[in-house]
């Protein structure tokens, strides 16, 4: 199964799309043909970083379907993996390649999403992140220690930690069942030499609860000796208090396999086809990203299938209830109030 971060292009125009949806950060590109024999091994390569690094955007674009895009790109042989960045500034040509890579060369496609891939959980917003002319360093870095009651600043990924001080910190919070956000420090130096000064600690990793320093390593490991850690840490959230927030995390709220951009069954897209075409504003929720989500959700809502939607909280139904209510009028009375709301807002 397909990472939920990885999209095949069906259409020129969904690049441009991908890179605005992702709202400054960068997206990796793979051109690729069917019949380069390296591009095999390379797409499988690419497949991977792409489940390693589920909160970046990877692209898969098949280079002699997509010849303009090729052309613009100046790509005369695959494989070439790129990195774009969506710069609105430039109105003639906002894409922007950052870095290239051409031929089969796996340890430095590794390195170079390794060096801009910036892990998060999904609640941490990009602009956090990437650096913004109207946010000064010390707010950006409040913002990053707020952002999630235990954040991790390390050299890499949980995943692909680049050091062993780092990998150690990982391990003893996965063993104590912490739940945790992380901040890749090799990809951002004005993050990393900032945060020593800010708060007074010369390395790395550093762990925080609750936006105040708790230390490094060392610190760490003096705390679970004395058995201070697991009081100190933030107290975890059960699955229902999750589900409780993600069910009301907006008015109009689907469960669904994909994203509505690109929906990954076609009961999901239906649904999504639904409320566009009643003009609803709704977040989502893919469900192949948190299998403790997707099993939990069915016993919390007693409802045995995929998609589900929910208004204010509560559960309206599946697809066939969705149809069903949409025939009958039910749907427009149900949701009027907030359409209208919502239309008054934009």
């Amino acid at each position: 199964m397909a990472a939920s971060n990885l999209f095949k292009l069906e259409d020129e125009r969904d690049l441009k799309k991908i890179l605005k949806e992702s709202k400054g950060s960068v997206v990796f590109v793979d051109f690729w043909a069917e019949w380069a024999e390296p591009c095999k091994s390379m797409n499988e390569v690419f497949q991977t970083l792409a489940e390693t690094h589920s909160n970046c955007k990877f692209v898969m674009i098949e280079a002699e379907k997509f010849a303009d895009i090729s052309e613009a790109f100046q790509i005369e042989a695959v494989p070439v993996f790129l990195v774009l960045k969506l710069n609105e500034s430039k109105k003639s040509d906002p894409i922007e390649c950052i870095e290239r890579i051409s031929g089969a060369n796996a340890p430095a496609l590794s390195d170079v999403v390794e060096k801009y891939a910036k892990t998060s959980a999904a609640s941490i917003p990009s602009s956090i992140y990437s650096k913004q002319p109207n946010i000064d360093l010390n707010t950006r870095l409040r913002l990053l220690l707020d952002s999630s009651p235990v954040m991790l600043f390390m050299k890499g990924t949980p995943n692909q930690p680049r050091c062993g001080f780092s990998r150690q910190m990982v391990e003893i919070l996965n063993k104590n069942n912490i739940s945790f956000s992380s901040f890749n420090i090799l990809a951002d130096e004005e993050v990393r030499q900032g945060l020593k000064e800010y708060s007074n600690w010369p390395t790395y990793p550093q762990l925080y609860f609750n936006g105040e320093l708790v230390g490094g390593l060392d610190l760490v490991k003096e705390l679970i000796s004395s058995g201070e850690f697991l009081n100190l840490a933030p107290k975890q959230k059960s699955l229902d208090e999750r589900l409780k927030e993600l069910t009301t995390k907006a008015n109009v709220m689907l469960f669904m396999k994909g994203e509505p951009r690109a929906p990954r069954c076609g009961f999901s897209r239906q649904l999504v086809e639904i409320l566009e075409g009643k003009y609803i504003k709704f977040d989502s929720f893919d469900i192949l990203s948190d299998e403790e989500v997707r099993h939990g959700l069915k016993t919390y809502a007693d409802w045995p299938t995929y998609p589900m939607l929910f208004f204010k909280g509560e559960l309206i139904g599946g697809l066939d209830v969705i149809k069903e209510i949409v025939s009958t009028g039910e749907f427009d009375e149900k949701l009027a109030s907030e359409k209208k709301a919502e239309q008054t807002k934009t």
